[in-house]
């Protein structure tokens, strides 16, 4: 235990020094900058950074206990989040980057949909940031909750103890460092992240075959192996990639690659990554059930397989890999929704342009500290929920609402204002209506995604013809002979 707790503090240690290095190399910088790294982000930072901002500590924690408890039904949660993953990169990406430069350069999402159409009116920005601020909350939550179950299952800490501390290091480097700290933080975690889930399956499925496992595996559910169980599994585990086309704080990455040529590397970097993560993922699911039998709390299956075969130097520095899915998910979620305040709301509304940069840095980092609050508040009631569910709430208002917008406004030059913020609104007004009221046992992204789909294009085709420099804008971003 105290060789385990060791090595998680100087983890955290070094990812606080990160944030420190960050903070006094960009002193004096701008906000694009602080937000967005200038768009200097090589390949291998752009990709493992938003594989590592979107993997969360669910991978480790919330996906391997839904497979220990369901059986491998539950793996078309990784698949739909594979398929949708590569699409993202694959046909999303290449234009999403172009399309943001040349809208006066935007460095938020909110911002990128409101200059798209050389719009002066900032409601959408507004409707976009009050969304991000409630979502990413509620999202943030999922990640410390992790915390706490690591540090309290590991070393006995009280849990919500854990929850504060281990909010407090995010803030810290996020608050100080901005975008390139989050980045190379995340890409160090990436490559930890994917360490700790190839090793452990494979070291754990060995000794099952040595006839050294520490359950006999006789306490199988039924139907655990079988992949086509439930048809409702298998729509709603299609759907979470659905969710790719609309989450901020992933494809932020997307607009901070630095050109095109490395854009395409990060996409082949990204693409494999994503699947190894999430196969081994379900791999530590399954082996764990084989290897542990029963457990009281299926979300510590990857905590104690690891604690069982290793050493507690070994030990250590695997579950650090929660630490570093909890984190690298967090930074992200509190930096996106930092700058949704202060460049889309706090900016253009409140200080009617007025503001310094050093002003807008200083509403963004205070939007960072609320929002931590705000999630260590949610993570600590017990009627929070589980992580996995934190993150699926979070995961379909994202994808619904800015998912439809995001893809028509790159791939349709008829596109409006209008018909963006009907999708957006009327997505995430269906994403939650039937989370609440209807269910079915359906995910509700999907039912969320196809009405912010439906109203984005009735809206836009209700609605006048673009303008000239708008339809200009669509044609130039489009038009591959045009370097950006």
């Amino acid at each position: 235990m105290n060789v385990e707790l060791v090595i998680f503090i100087v983890y955290l240690i070094a990812m606080l020094g990160i944030g420190v290095y960050f903070f006094l190399k960009s002193r004096g910088s701008g906000e694009k900058e602080y937000f967005l790294g200038g768009r200097k982000m090589g390949p291998w930072v752009s990709a493992l950074s938003a594989g590592a901002s979107d993997m969360s500590a669910w991978v480790l924690m919330g996906l391997p206990a839904s497979i220990y408890a369901a059986g491998i039904g539950q793996a078309w949660i990784a698949i739909g989040l594979a398929i949708g993953y590569a699409l993202s990169w694959i046909f999303e990406a290449p234009r999403l980057r172009r399309f943001s430069i040349l809208a006066d350069d935007s460095i938020t999402i909110p911002q990128y949909l409101t200059n798209r159409f050389k719009s002066a009116n900032r409601s959408l920005q507004v409707i976009c940031s009050v969304i991000f601020l409630l979502a990413y909350t509620i999202y943030a939550a999922s990640s410390v909750k992790a915390c706490g179950t690591l540090f309290n299952t590991v070393i006995g800490i009280d849990a919500n103890l854990a929850m504060y501390l281990a909010a407090a290091i995010i803030v810290g480097y996020t608050f100080l460092g901005g975008f390139s700290a989050v980045c190379w933080t995340d890409f160090f975690q990436g490559l930890l992240m994917l360490g700790a889930l190839l090793i452990a399956p494979i070291f754990a499925l060995s000794l099952i075959n040595a006839g050294k496992a520490v359950s006999s595996g006789d306490t199988l559910p039924p139907d655990f192996w079988n992949l086509f169980a439930d048809w409702k599994s298998i729509v709603s585990g299609l759907g979470w990639g659905l969710g790719y086309f609309g989450m901020p704080h992933i494809i932020i990455r997307f607009m901070s690659v630095r050109s095109d040529k490395d854009l395409r590397k990060s996409a082949r970097i990204g693409i494999s990554w994503n699947v190894l993560i999430i196969l081994f993922s379900v791999a530590a699911g399954c082996v764990g059930r084989l290897f542990m039998g029963e457990l009281s709390d299926s979300s510590t299956v990857f905590i104690q397989m690891v604690r069982t075969i290793f050493p507690p130097v070994i030990s250590g520095i695997l579950l650090s890999a929660i630490l570093a899915a909890s984190m690298s998910t967090a930074d992200s979620q509190l930096l996106s929704a930092s700058s949704a305040f202060a460049s889309d709301f706090y900016k253009p509304v409140i200080r009617k342009g007025q503001s310094s940069d050093k002003e807008m840095f200083w509403a963004g980092r205070i939007v960072v500290l609320f929002i931590a609050l705000l999630a260590v508040i949610i993570a600590a009631n017990p009627n929070s929920g589980s992580i996995m569910g934190l993150v699926e709430n979070a995961w379909g208002i994202f994808g619904a609402a800015f998912g439809p917008a995001i893809l028509l406004s790159i791939f349709w030059r008829r596109f409006t204002i209008k018909g963006a913020i009907a999708g957006i609104v009327c997505g995430a007004a269906a994403d939650l209506i039937w989370l609440y009221g209807i269910g079915l046992g359906i995910y509700e992204i999907i039912p969320g995604f196809l009405v912010g789909l439906l109203a984005a294009v009735v809206a836009t085709l209700l609605d006048h013809q673009p303008e000239k420099e708008v339809l200009d804008l669509f044609d130039k971003a489009t038009d591959p002979s045009v370097e950006i």
